[in-house]
């Protein structure tokens, strides 16, 4: 079955994961950001990756997540966010949402660090919307050092249960190479 990894990524976290999972997913396999992706309608199964943007899928992946109908989906993503909080979990279930239509196998999210004109953005809303306390710093702090190769393994992990799932294997296959 061929397989497809698209992404967006405004850091470069989004795109780190997704080469991480690019490597282990079974040949033939293609990886792209949105803005040069493919049809997925050519591929059997496609991973969408992408940066949370006000709680869901940042807009570039939300248009390229509309075009994926009919597939065997697997979904990540990277947050500031702690990736095991009731955030985290309401991403993912509005990035779910959007793949009406689909099968989704499987999902990961994982911190990443925040763009610095978001940051700045924040700065300057509300204190009420987006207070800087202690907890809050710590988390920005915290989210500044990932993906880390903890992140990167945990994704490929996941995307081998998929893979699997598929019947594609996801060990003992040819990998895609970068």
């Amino acid at each position: 079955m061929k397989s497809l990894v698209v992404y967006s990524s405004r850091t470069g976290n989004t795109e780190k994961v997704a080469r991480a999972i690019h490597e282990i997913l079974p040949a033939p396999c293609d990886i792209h950001s949105v803005e040069t992706a493919p049809d997925p309608g050519d591929y059997g199964f496609v991973a969408i990756g992408f940066w949370v943007d006000k709680g869901e899928p940042d807009a570039k992946a939300k248009d390229y997540m509309k075009r994926v109908q009919g597939r065997k989906v697997g979904l990540f993503g990277t947050l500031g966010a702690w990736p095991d909080s009731d955030h985290a979990r309401e991403c993912l279930d509005k990035a779910r949402e959007l793949m009406a239509g689909n099968e989704v196998l499987g999902t990961f999210i994982c911190q990443g660090r925040i763009d610095p004109a978001v940051l700045e953005m924040m700065r300057k809303m509300a204190s009420d919307v987006h207070p800087m306390t202690p907890e809050r710093q710590a988390r920005i702090r915290e989210a500044e050092k990932h993906p880390d190769e903890a992140d990167l393994l945990a994704a490929q992990a996941a995307f081998r249960d998929m893979a699997a799932r598929l019947g594609a294997g996801g060990t003992g296959d040819a990998p895609c190479v970068p």
